[in-house]
């Protein structure tokens, strides 16, 4: 008897916490999708068929799952933000939201969550909106498998893809953003895990992240952005296995590194970039195994980077490997491959018997003088540089590779 009242009484419980399931589409007796998010009780499933329905500021703030089939449109028209989620234990999947407000005052979004947790936003596309997915104060939150692509309206028009603010363990896998302002930015995000999205065509970053400590960014691709990728007054980031390629512009670069320590960059491909990676102000940062291929500058480190370490990089097909602003030099550079090495090795150890100096007195002066530009490769470029490794006098003297590489490591 005991047993069949357990039983009975968890087929109950069951019940109340999975909720009913409610269809809408055009010719359901609920085909509404602002409604049918407004009457559902905790822990309903709303089911969206195919179609399209209005929706402006779509409020949920009970627990819930939204499903759509064959990405039903959730349309904005225009007028403010489309889908908000103000509570725990949400799940959204399957939808076209599309047509945000835009403005300066407010930071209108297709789908905002905010304060709350456990919530998953899956498998959804995001048209002319000005932020795609805004998260705010929340935490254990999962974005996967969107398509976002931004309202075209330019630069100071257009918000973020995938915007986070004051979050914490939020992962973000396997999204496309294209056509935002910054296709991924993170403020104050902590505790984050960003794998394998792919963010290009953004008018300023394909990822900015400021004041965000304990991140790890893995498999993404950040390629074709107006600037590149900035990293900025963070501690212990490790970004592994990454690809940095095809920013190009006046003061571009695959990364910038600004204010940031205790991290780990390896196995990342820099590739095409006007400038492959910037630092400035940047300490105690491990740089090992990755590709500066085909870039403008390879890597650009100003003097204030100090006890940064770099092992087992290859420098191949840059117009500059390393270039710097100052002679104060804290780092260390071993067993990387130059292709500009032109050592030998008598011991045939496979590391070169003489230091390399990736800093050419040439560089050095363009830092000083951007116009001498002009005189890249040039007879007289090259008098500079030979001249500088007889007579060393500009290039910093502390600035050098002990044991360069005589071949390419292989990856």
């Amino acid at each position: 008897m005991r047993l069949f009242v357990f039983l009975f009484a968890s087929v109950i419980l069951t019940g109340i916490i999975q909720g009913k399931t409610t269809v809408v589409c055009p010719d359901c007796p609920v085909n509404n999708f602002m409604r049918a998010a407004f009457i559902a009780a905790p822990h309903d499933t709303i089911i969206v068929k195919s179609g399209t329905y209005p929706s402006i500021n779509s409020i949920i703030t009970k627990p819930m799952t939204i499903i759509g089939e064959n990405y039903p449109v959730i349309d904005g028209r225009g007028r403010d933000e489309v889908i908000l989620v103000y509570s725990d234990s949400v799940t959204i999947s399957g939808l076209h939201v599309r047509n945000s407000n835009r403005g300066s005052m407010k930071d209108y979004a297709g789908i905002r969550v905010f304060q709350s947790k456990q919530v998953s936003i899956l498998n959804c596309k995001l048209e002319n909106v000005f932020f795609g997915i805004y998260l705010s104060d929340s935490k254990q939150v999962l974005v996967k498998g969107n398509h976002s692509k931004g309202a075209n309206y330019g630069k100071s028009d257009t918000g973020n893809g995938i915007h986070l603010w004051k979050c914490d363990s939020v992962t973000v896998l396997d999204n496309y953003m294209e056509g935002h302002r910054d296709g991924i930015y993170f403020e104050f995000a902590k505790h984050c895990h960003i794998e394998k999205n792919l963010a290009e065509k953004n008018y300023r970053y394909g990822l900015h992240f400021m004041f965000s400590d304990d991140d790890t960014y893995v498999n993404n691709t950040f390629r074709n952005n107006g600037t590149g990728v900035a990293v900025m007054y963070t501690k212990r980031v490790n970004m592994f296995n990454n690809v940095f390629e095809n920013n190009w512009g006046d003061a571009a670069y695959g990364l910038l590194l600004k204010d940031i320590g205790n991290s780990v960059i390896e196995g990342n491909v820099f590739r095409n970039n006007t400038i492959g990676v910037t630092m400035e102000g940047s300490s105690r940062m491990r740089f090992e195994n990755n590709d500066f291929t085909r870039n403008g500058y390879g890597l650009r480190i100003w003097a204030n980077c100090t006890q940064d370490t770099f092992v087992h990089n290859n420098f191949s097909g840059n117009t500059f490997d390393a270039s710097t602003n100052g002679q104060l030099q804290q780092n260390i550079f071993n067993y990387n491959y130059w292709d500009k090495y032109t050592g030998y090795d008598l011991d045939r150890d496979k590391i070169g018997d003489i230091p390399y100096k990736p800093v050419s007195l040439y560089s050095m002066l363009i830092e000083q003088m951007p116009y001498a530009v002009m005189l890249l490769r040039s007879f007289m470029v090259d008098l500079l540089d030979k001249a500088e490794k007889n007579i060393p006098s500009i290039t910093p003297e502390a600035f050098e590779d002990k044991f360069p590489l005589m071949n390419m490591i292989k990856r």
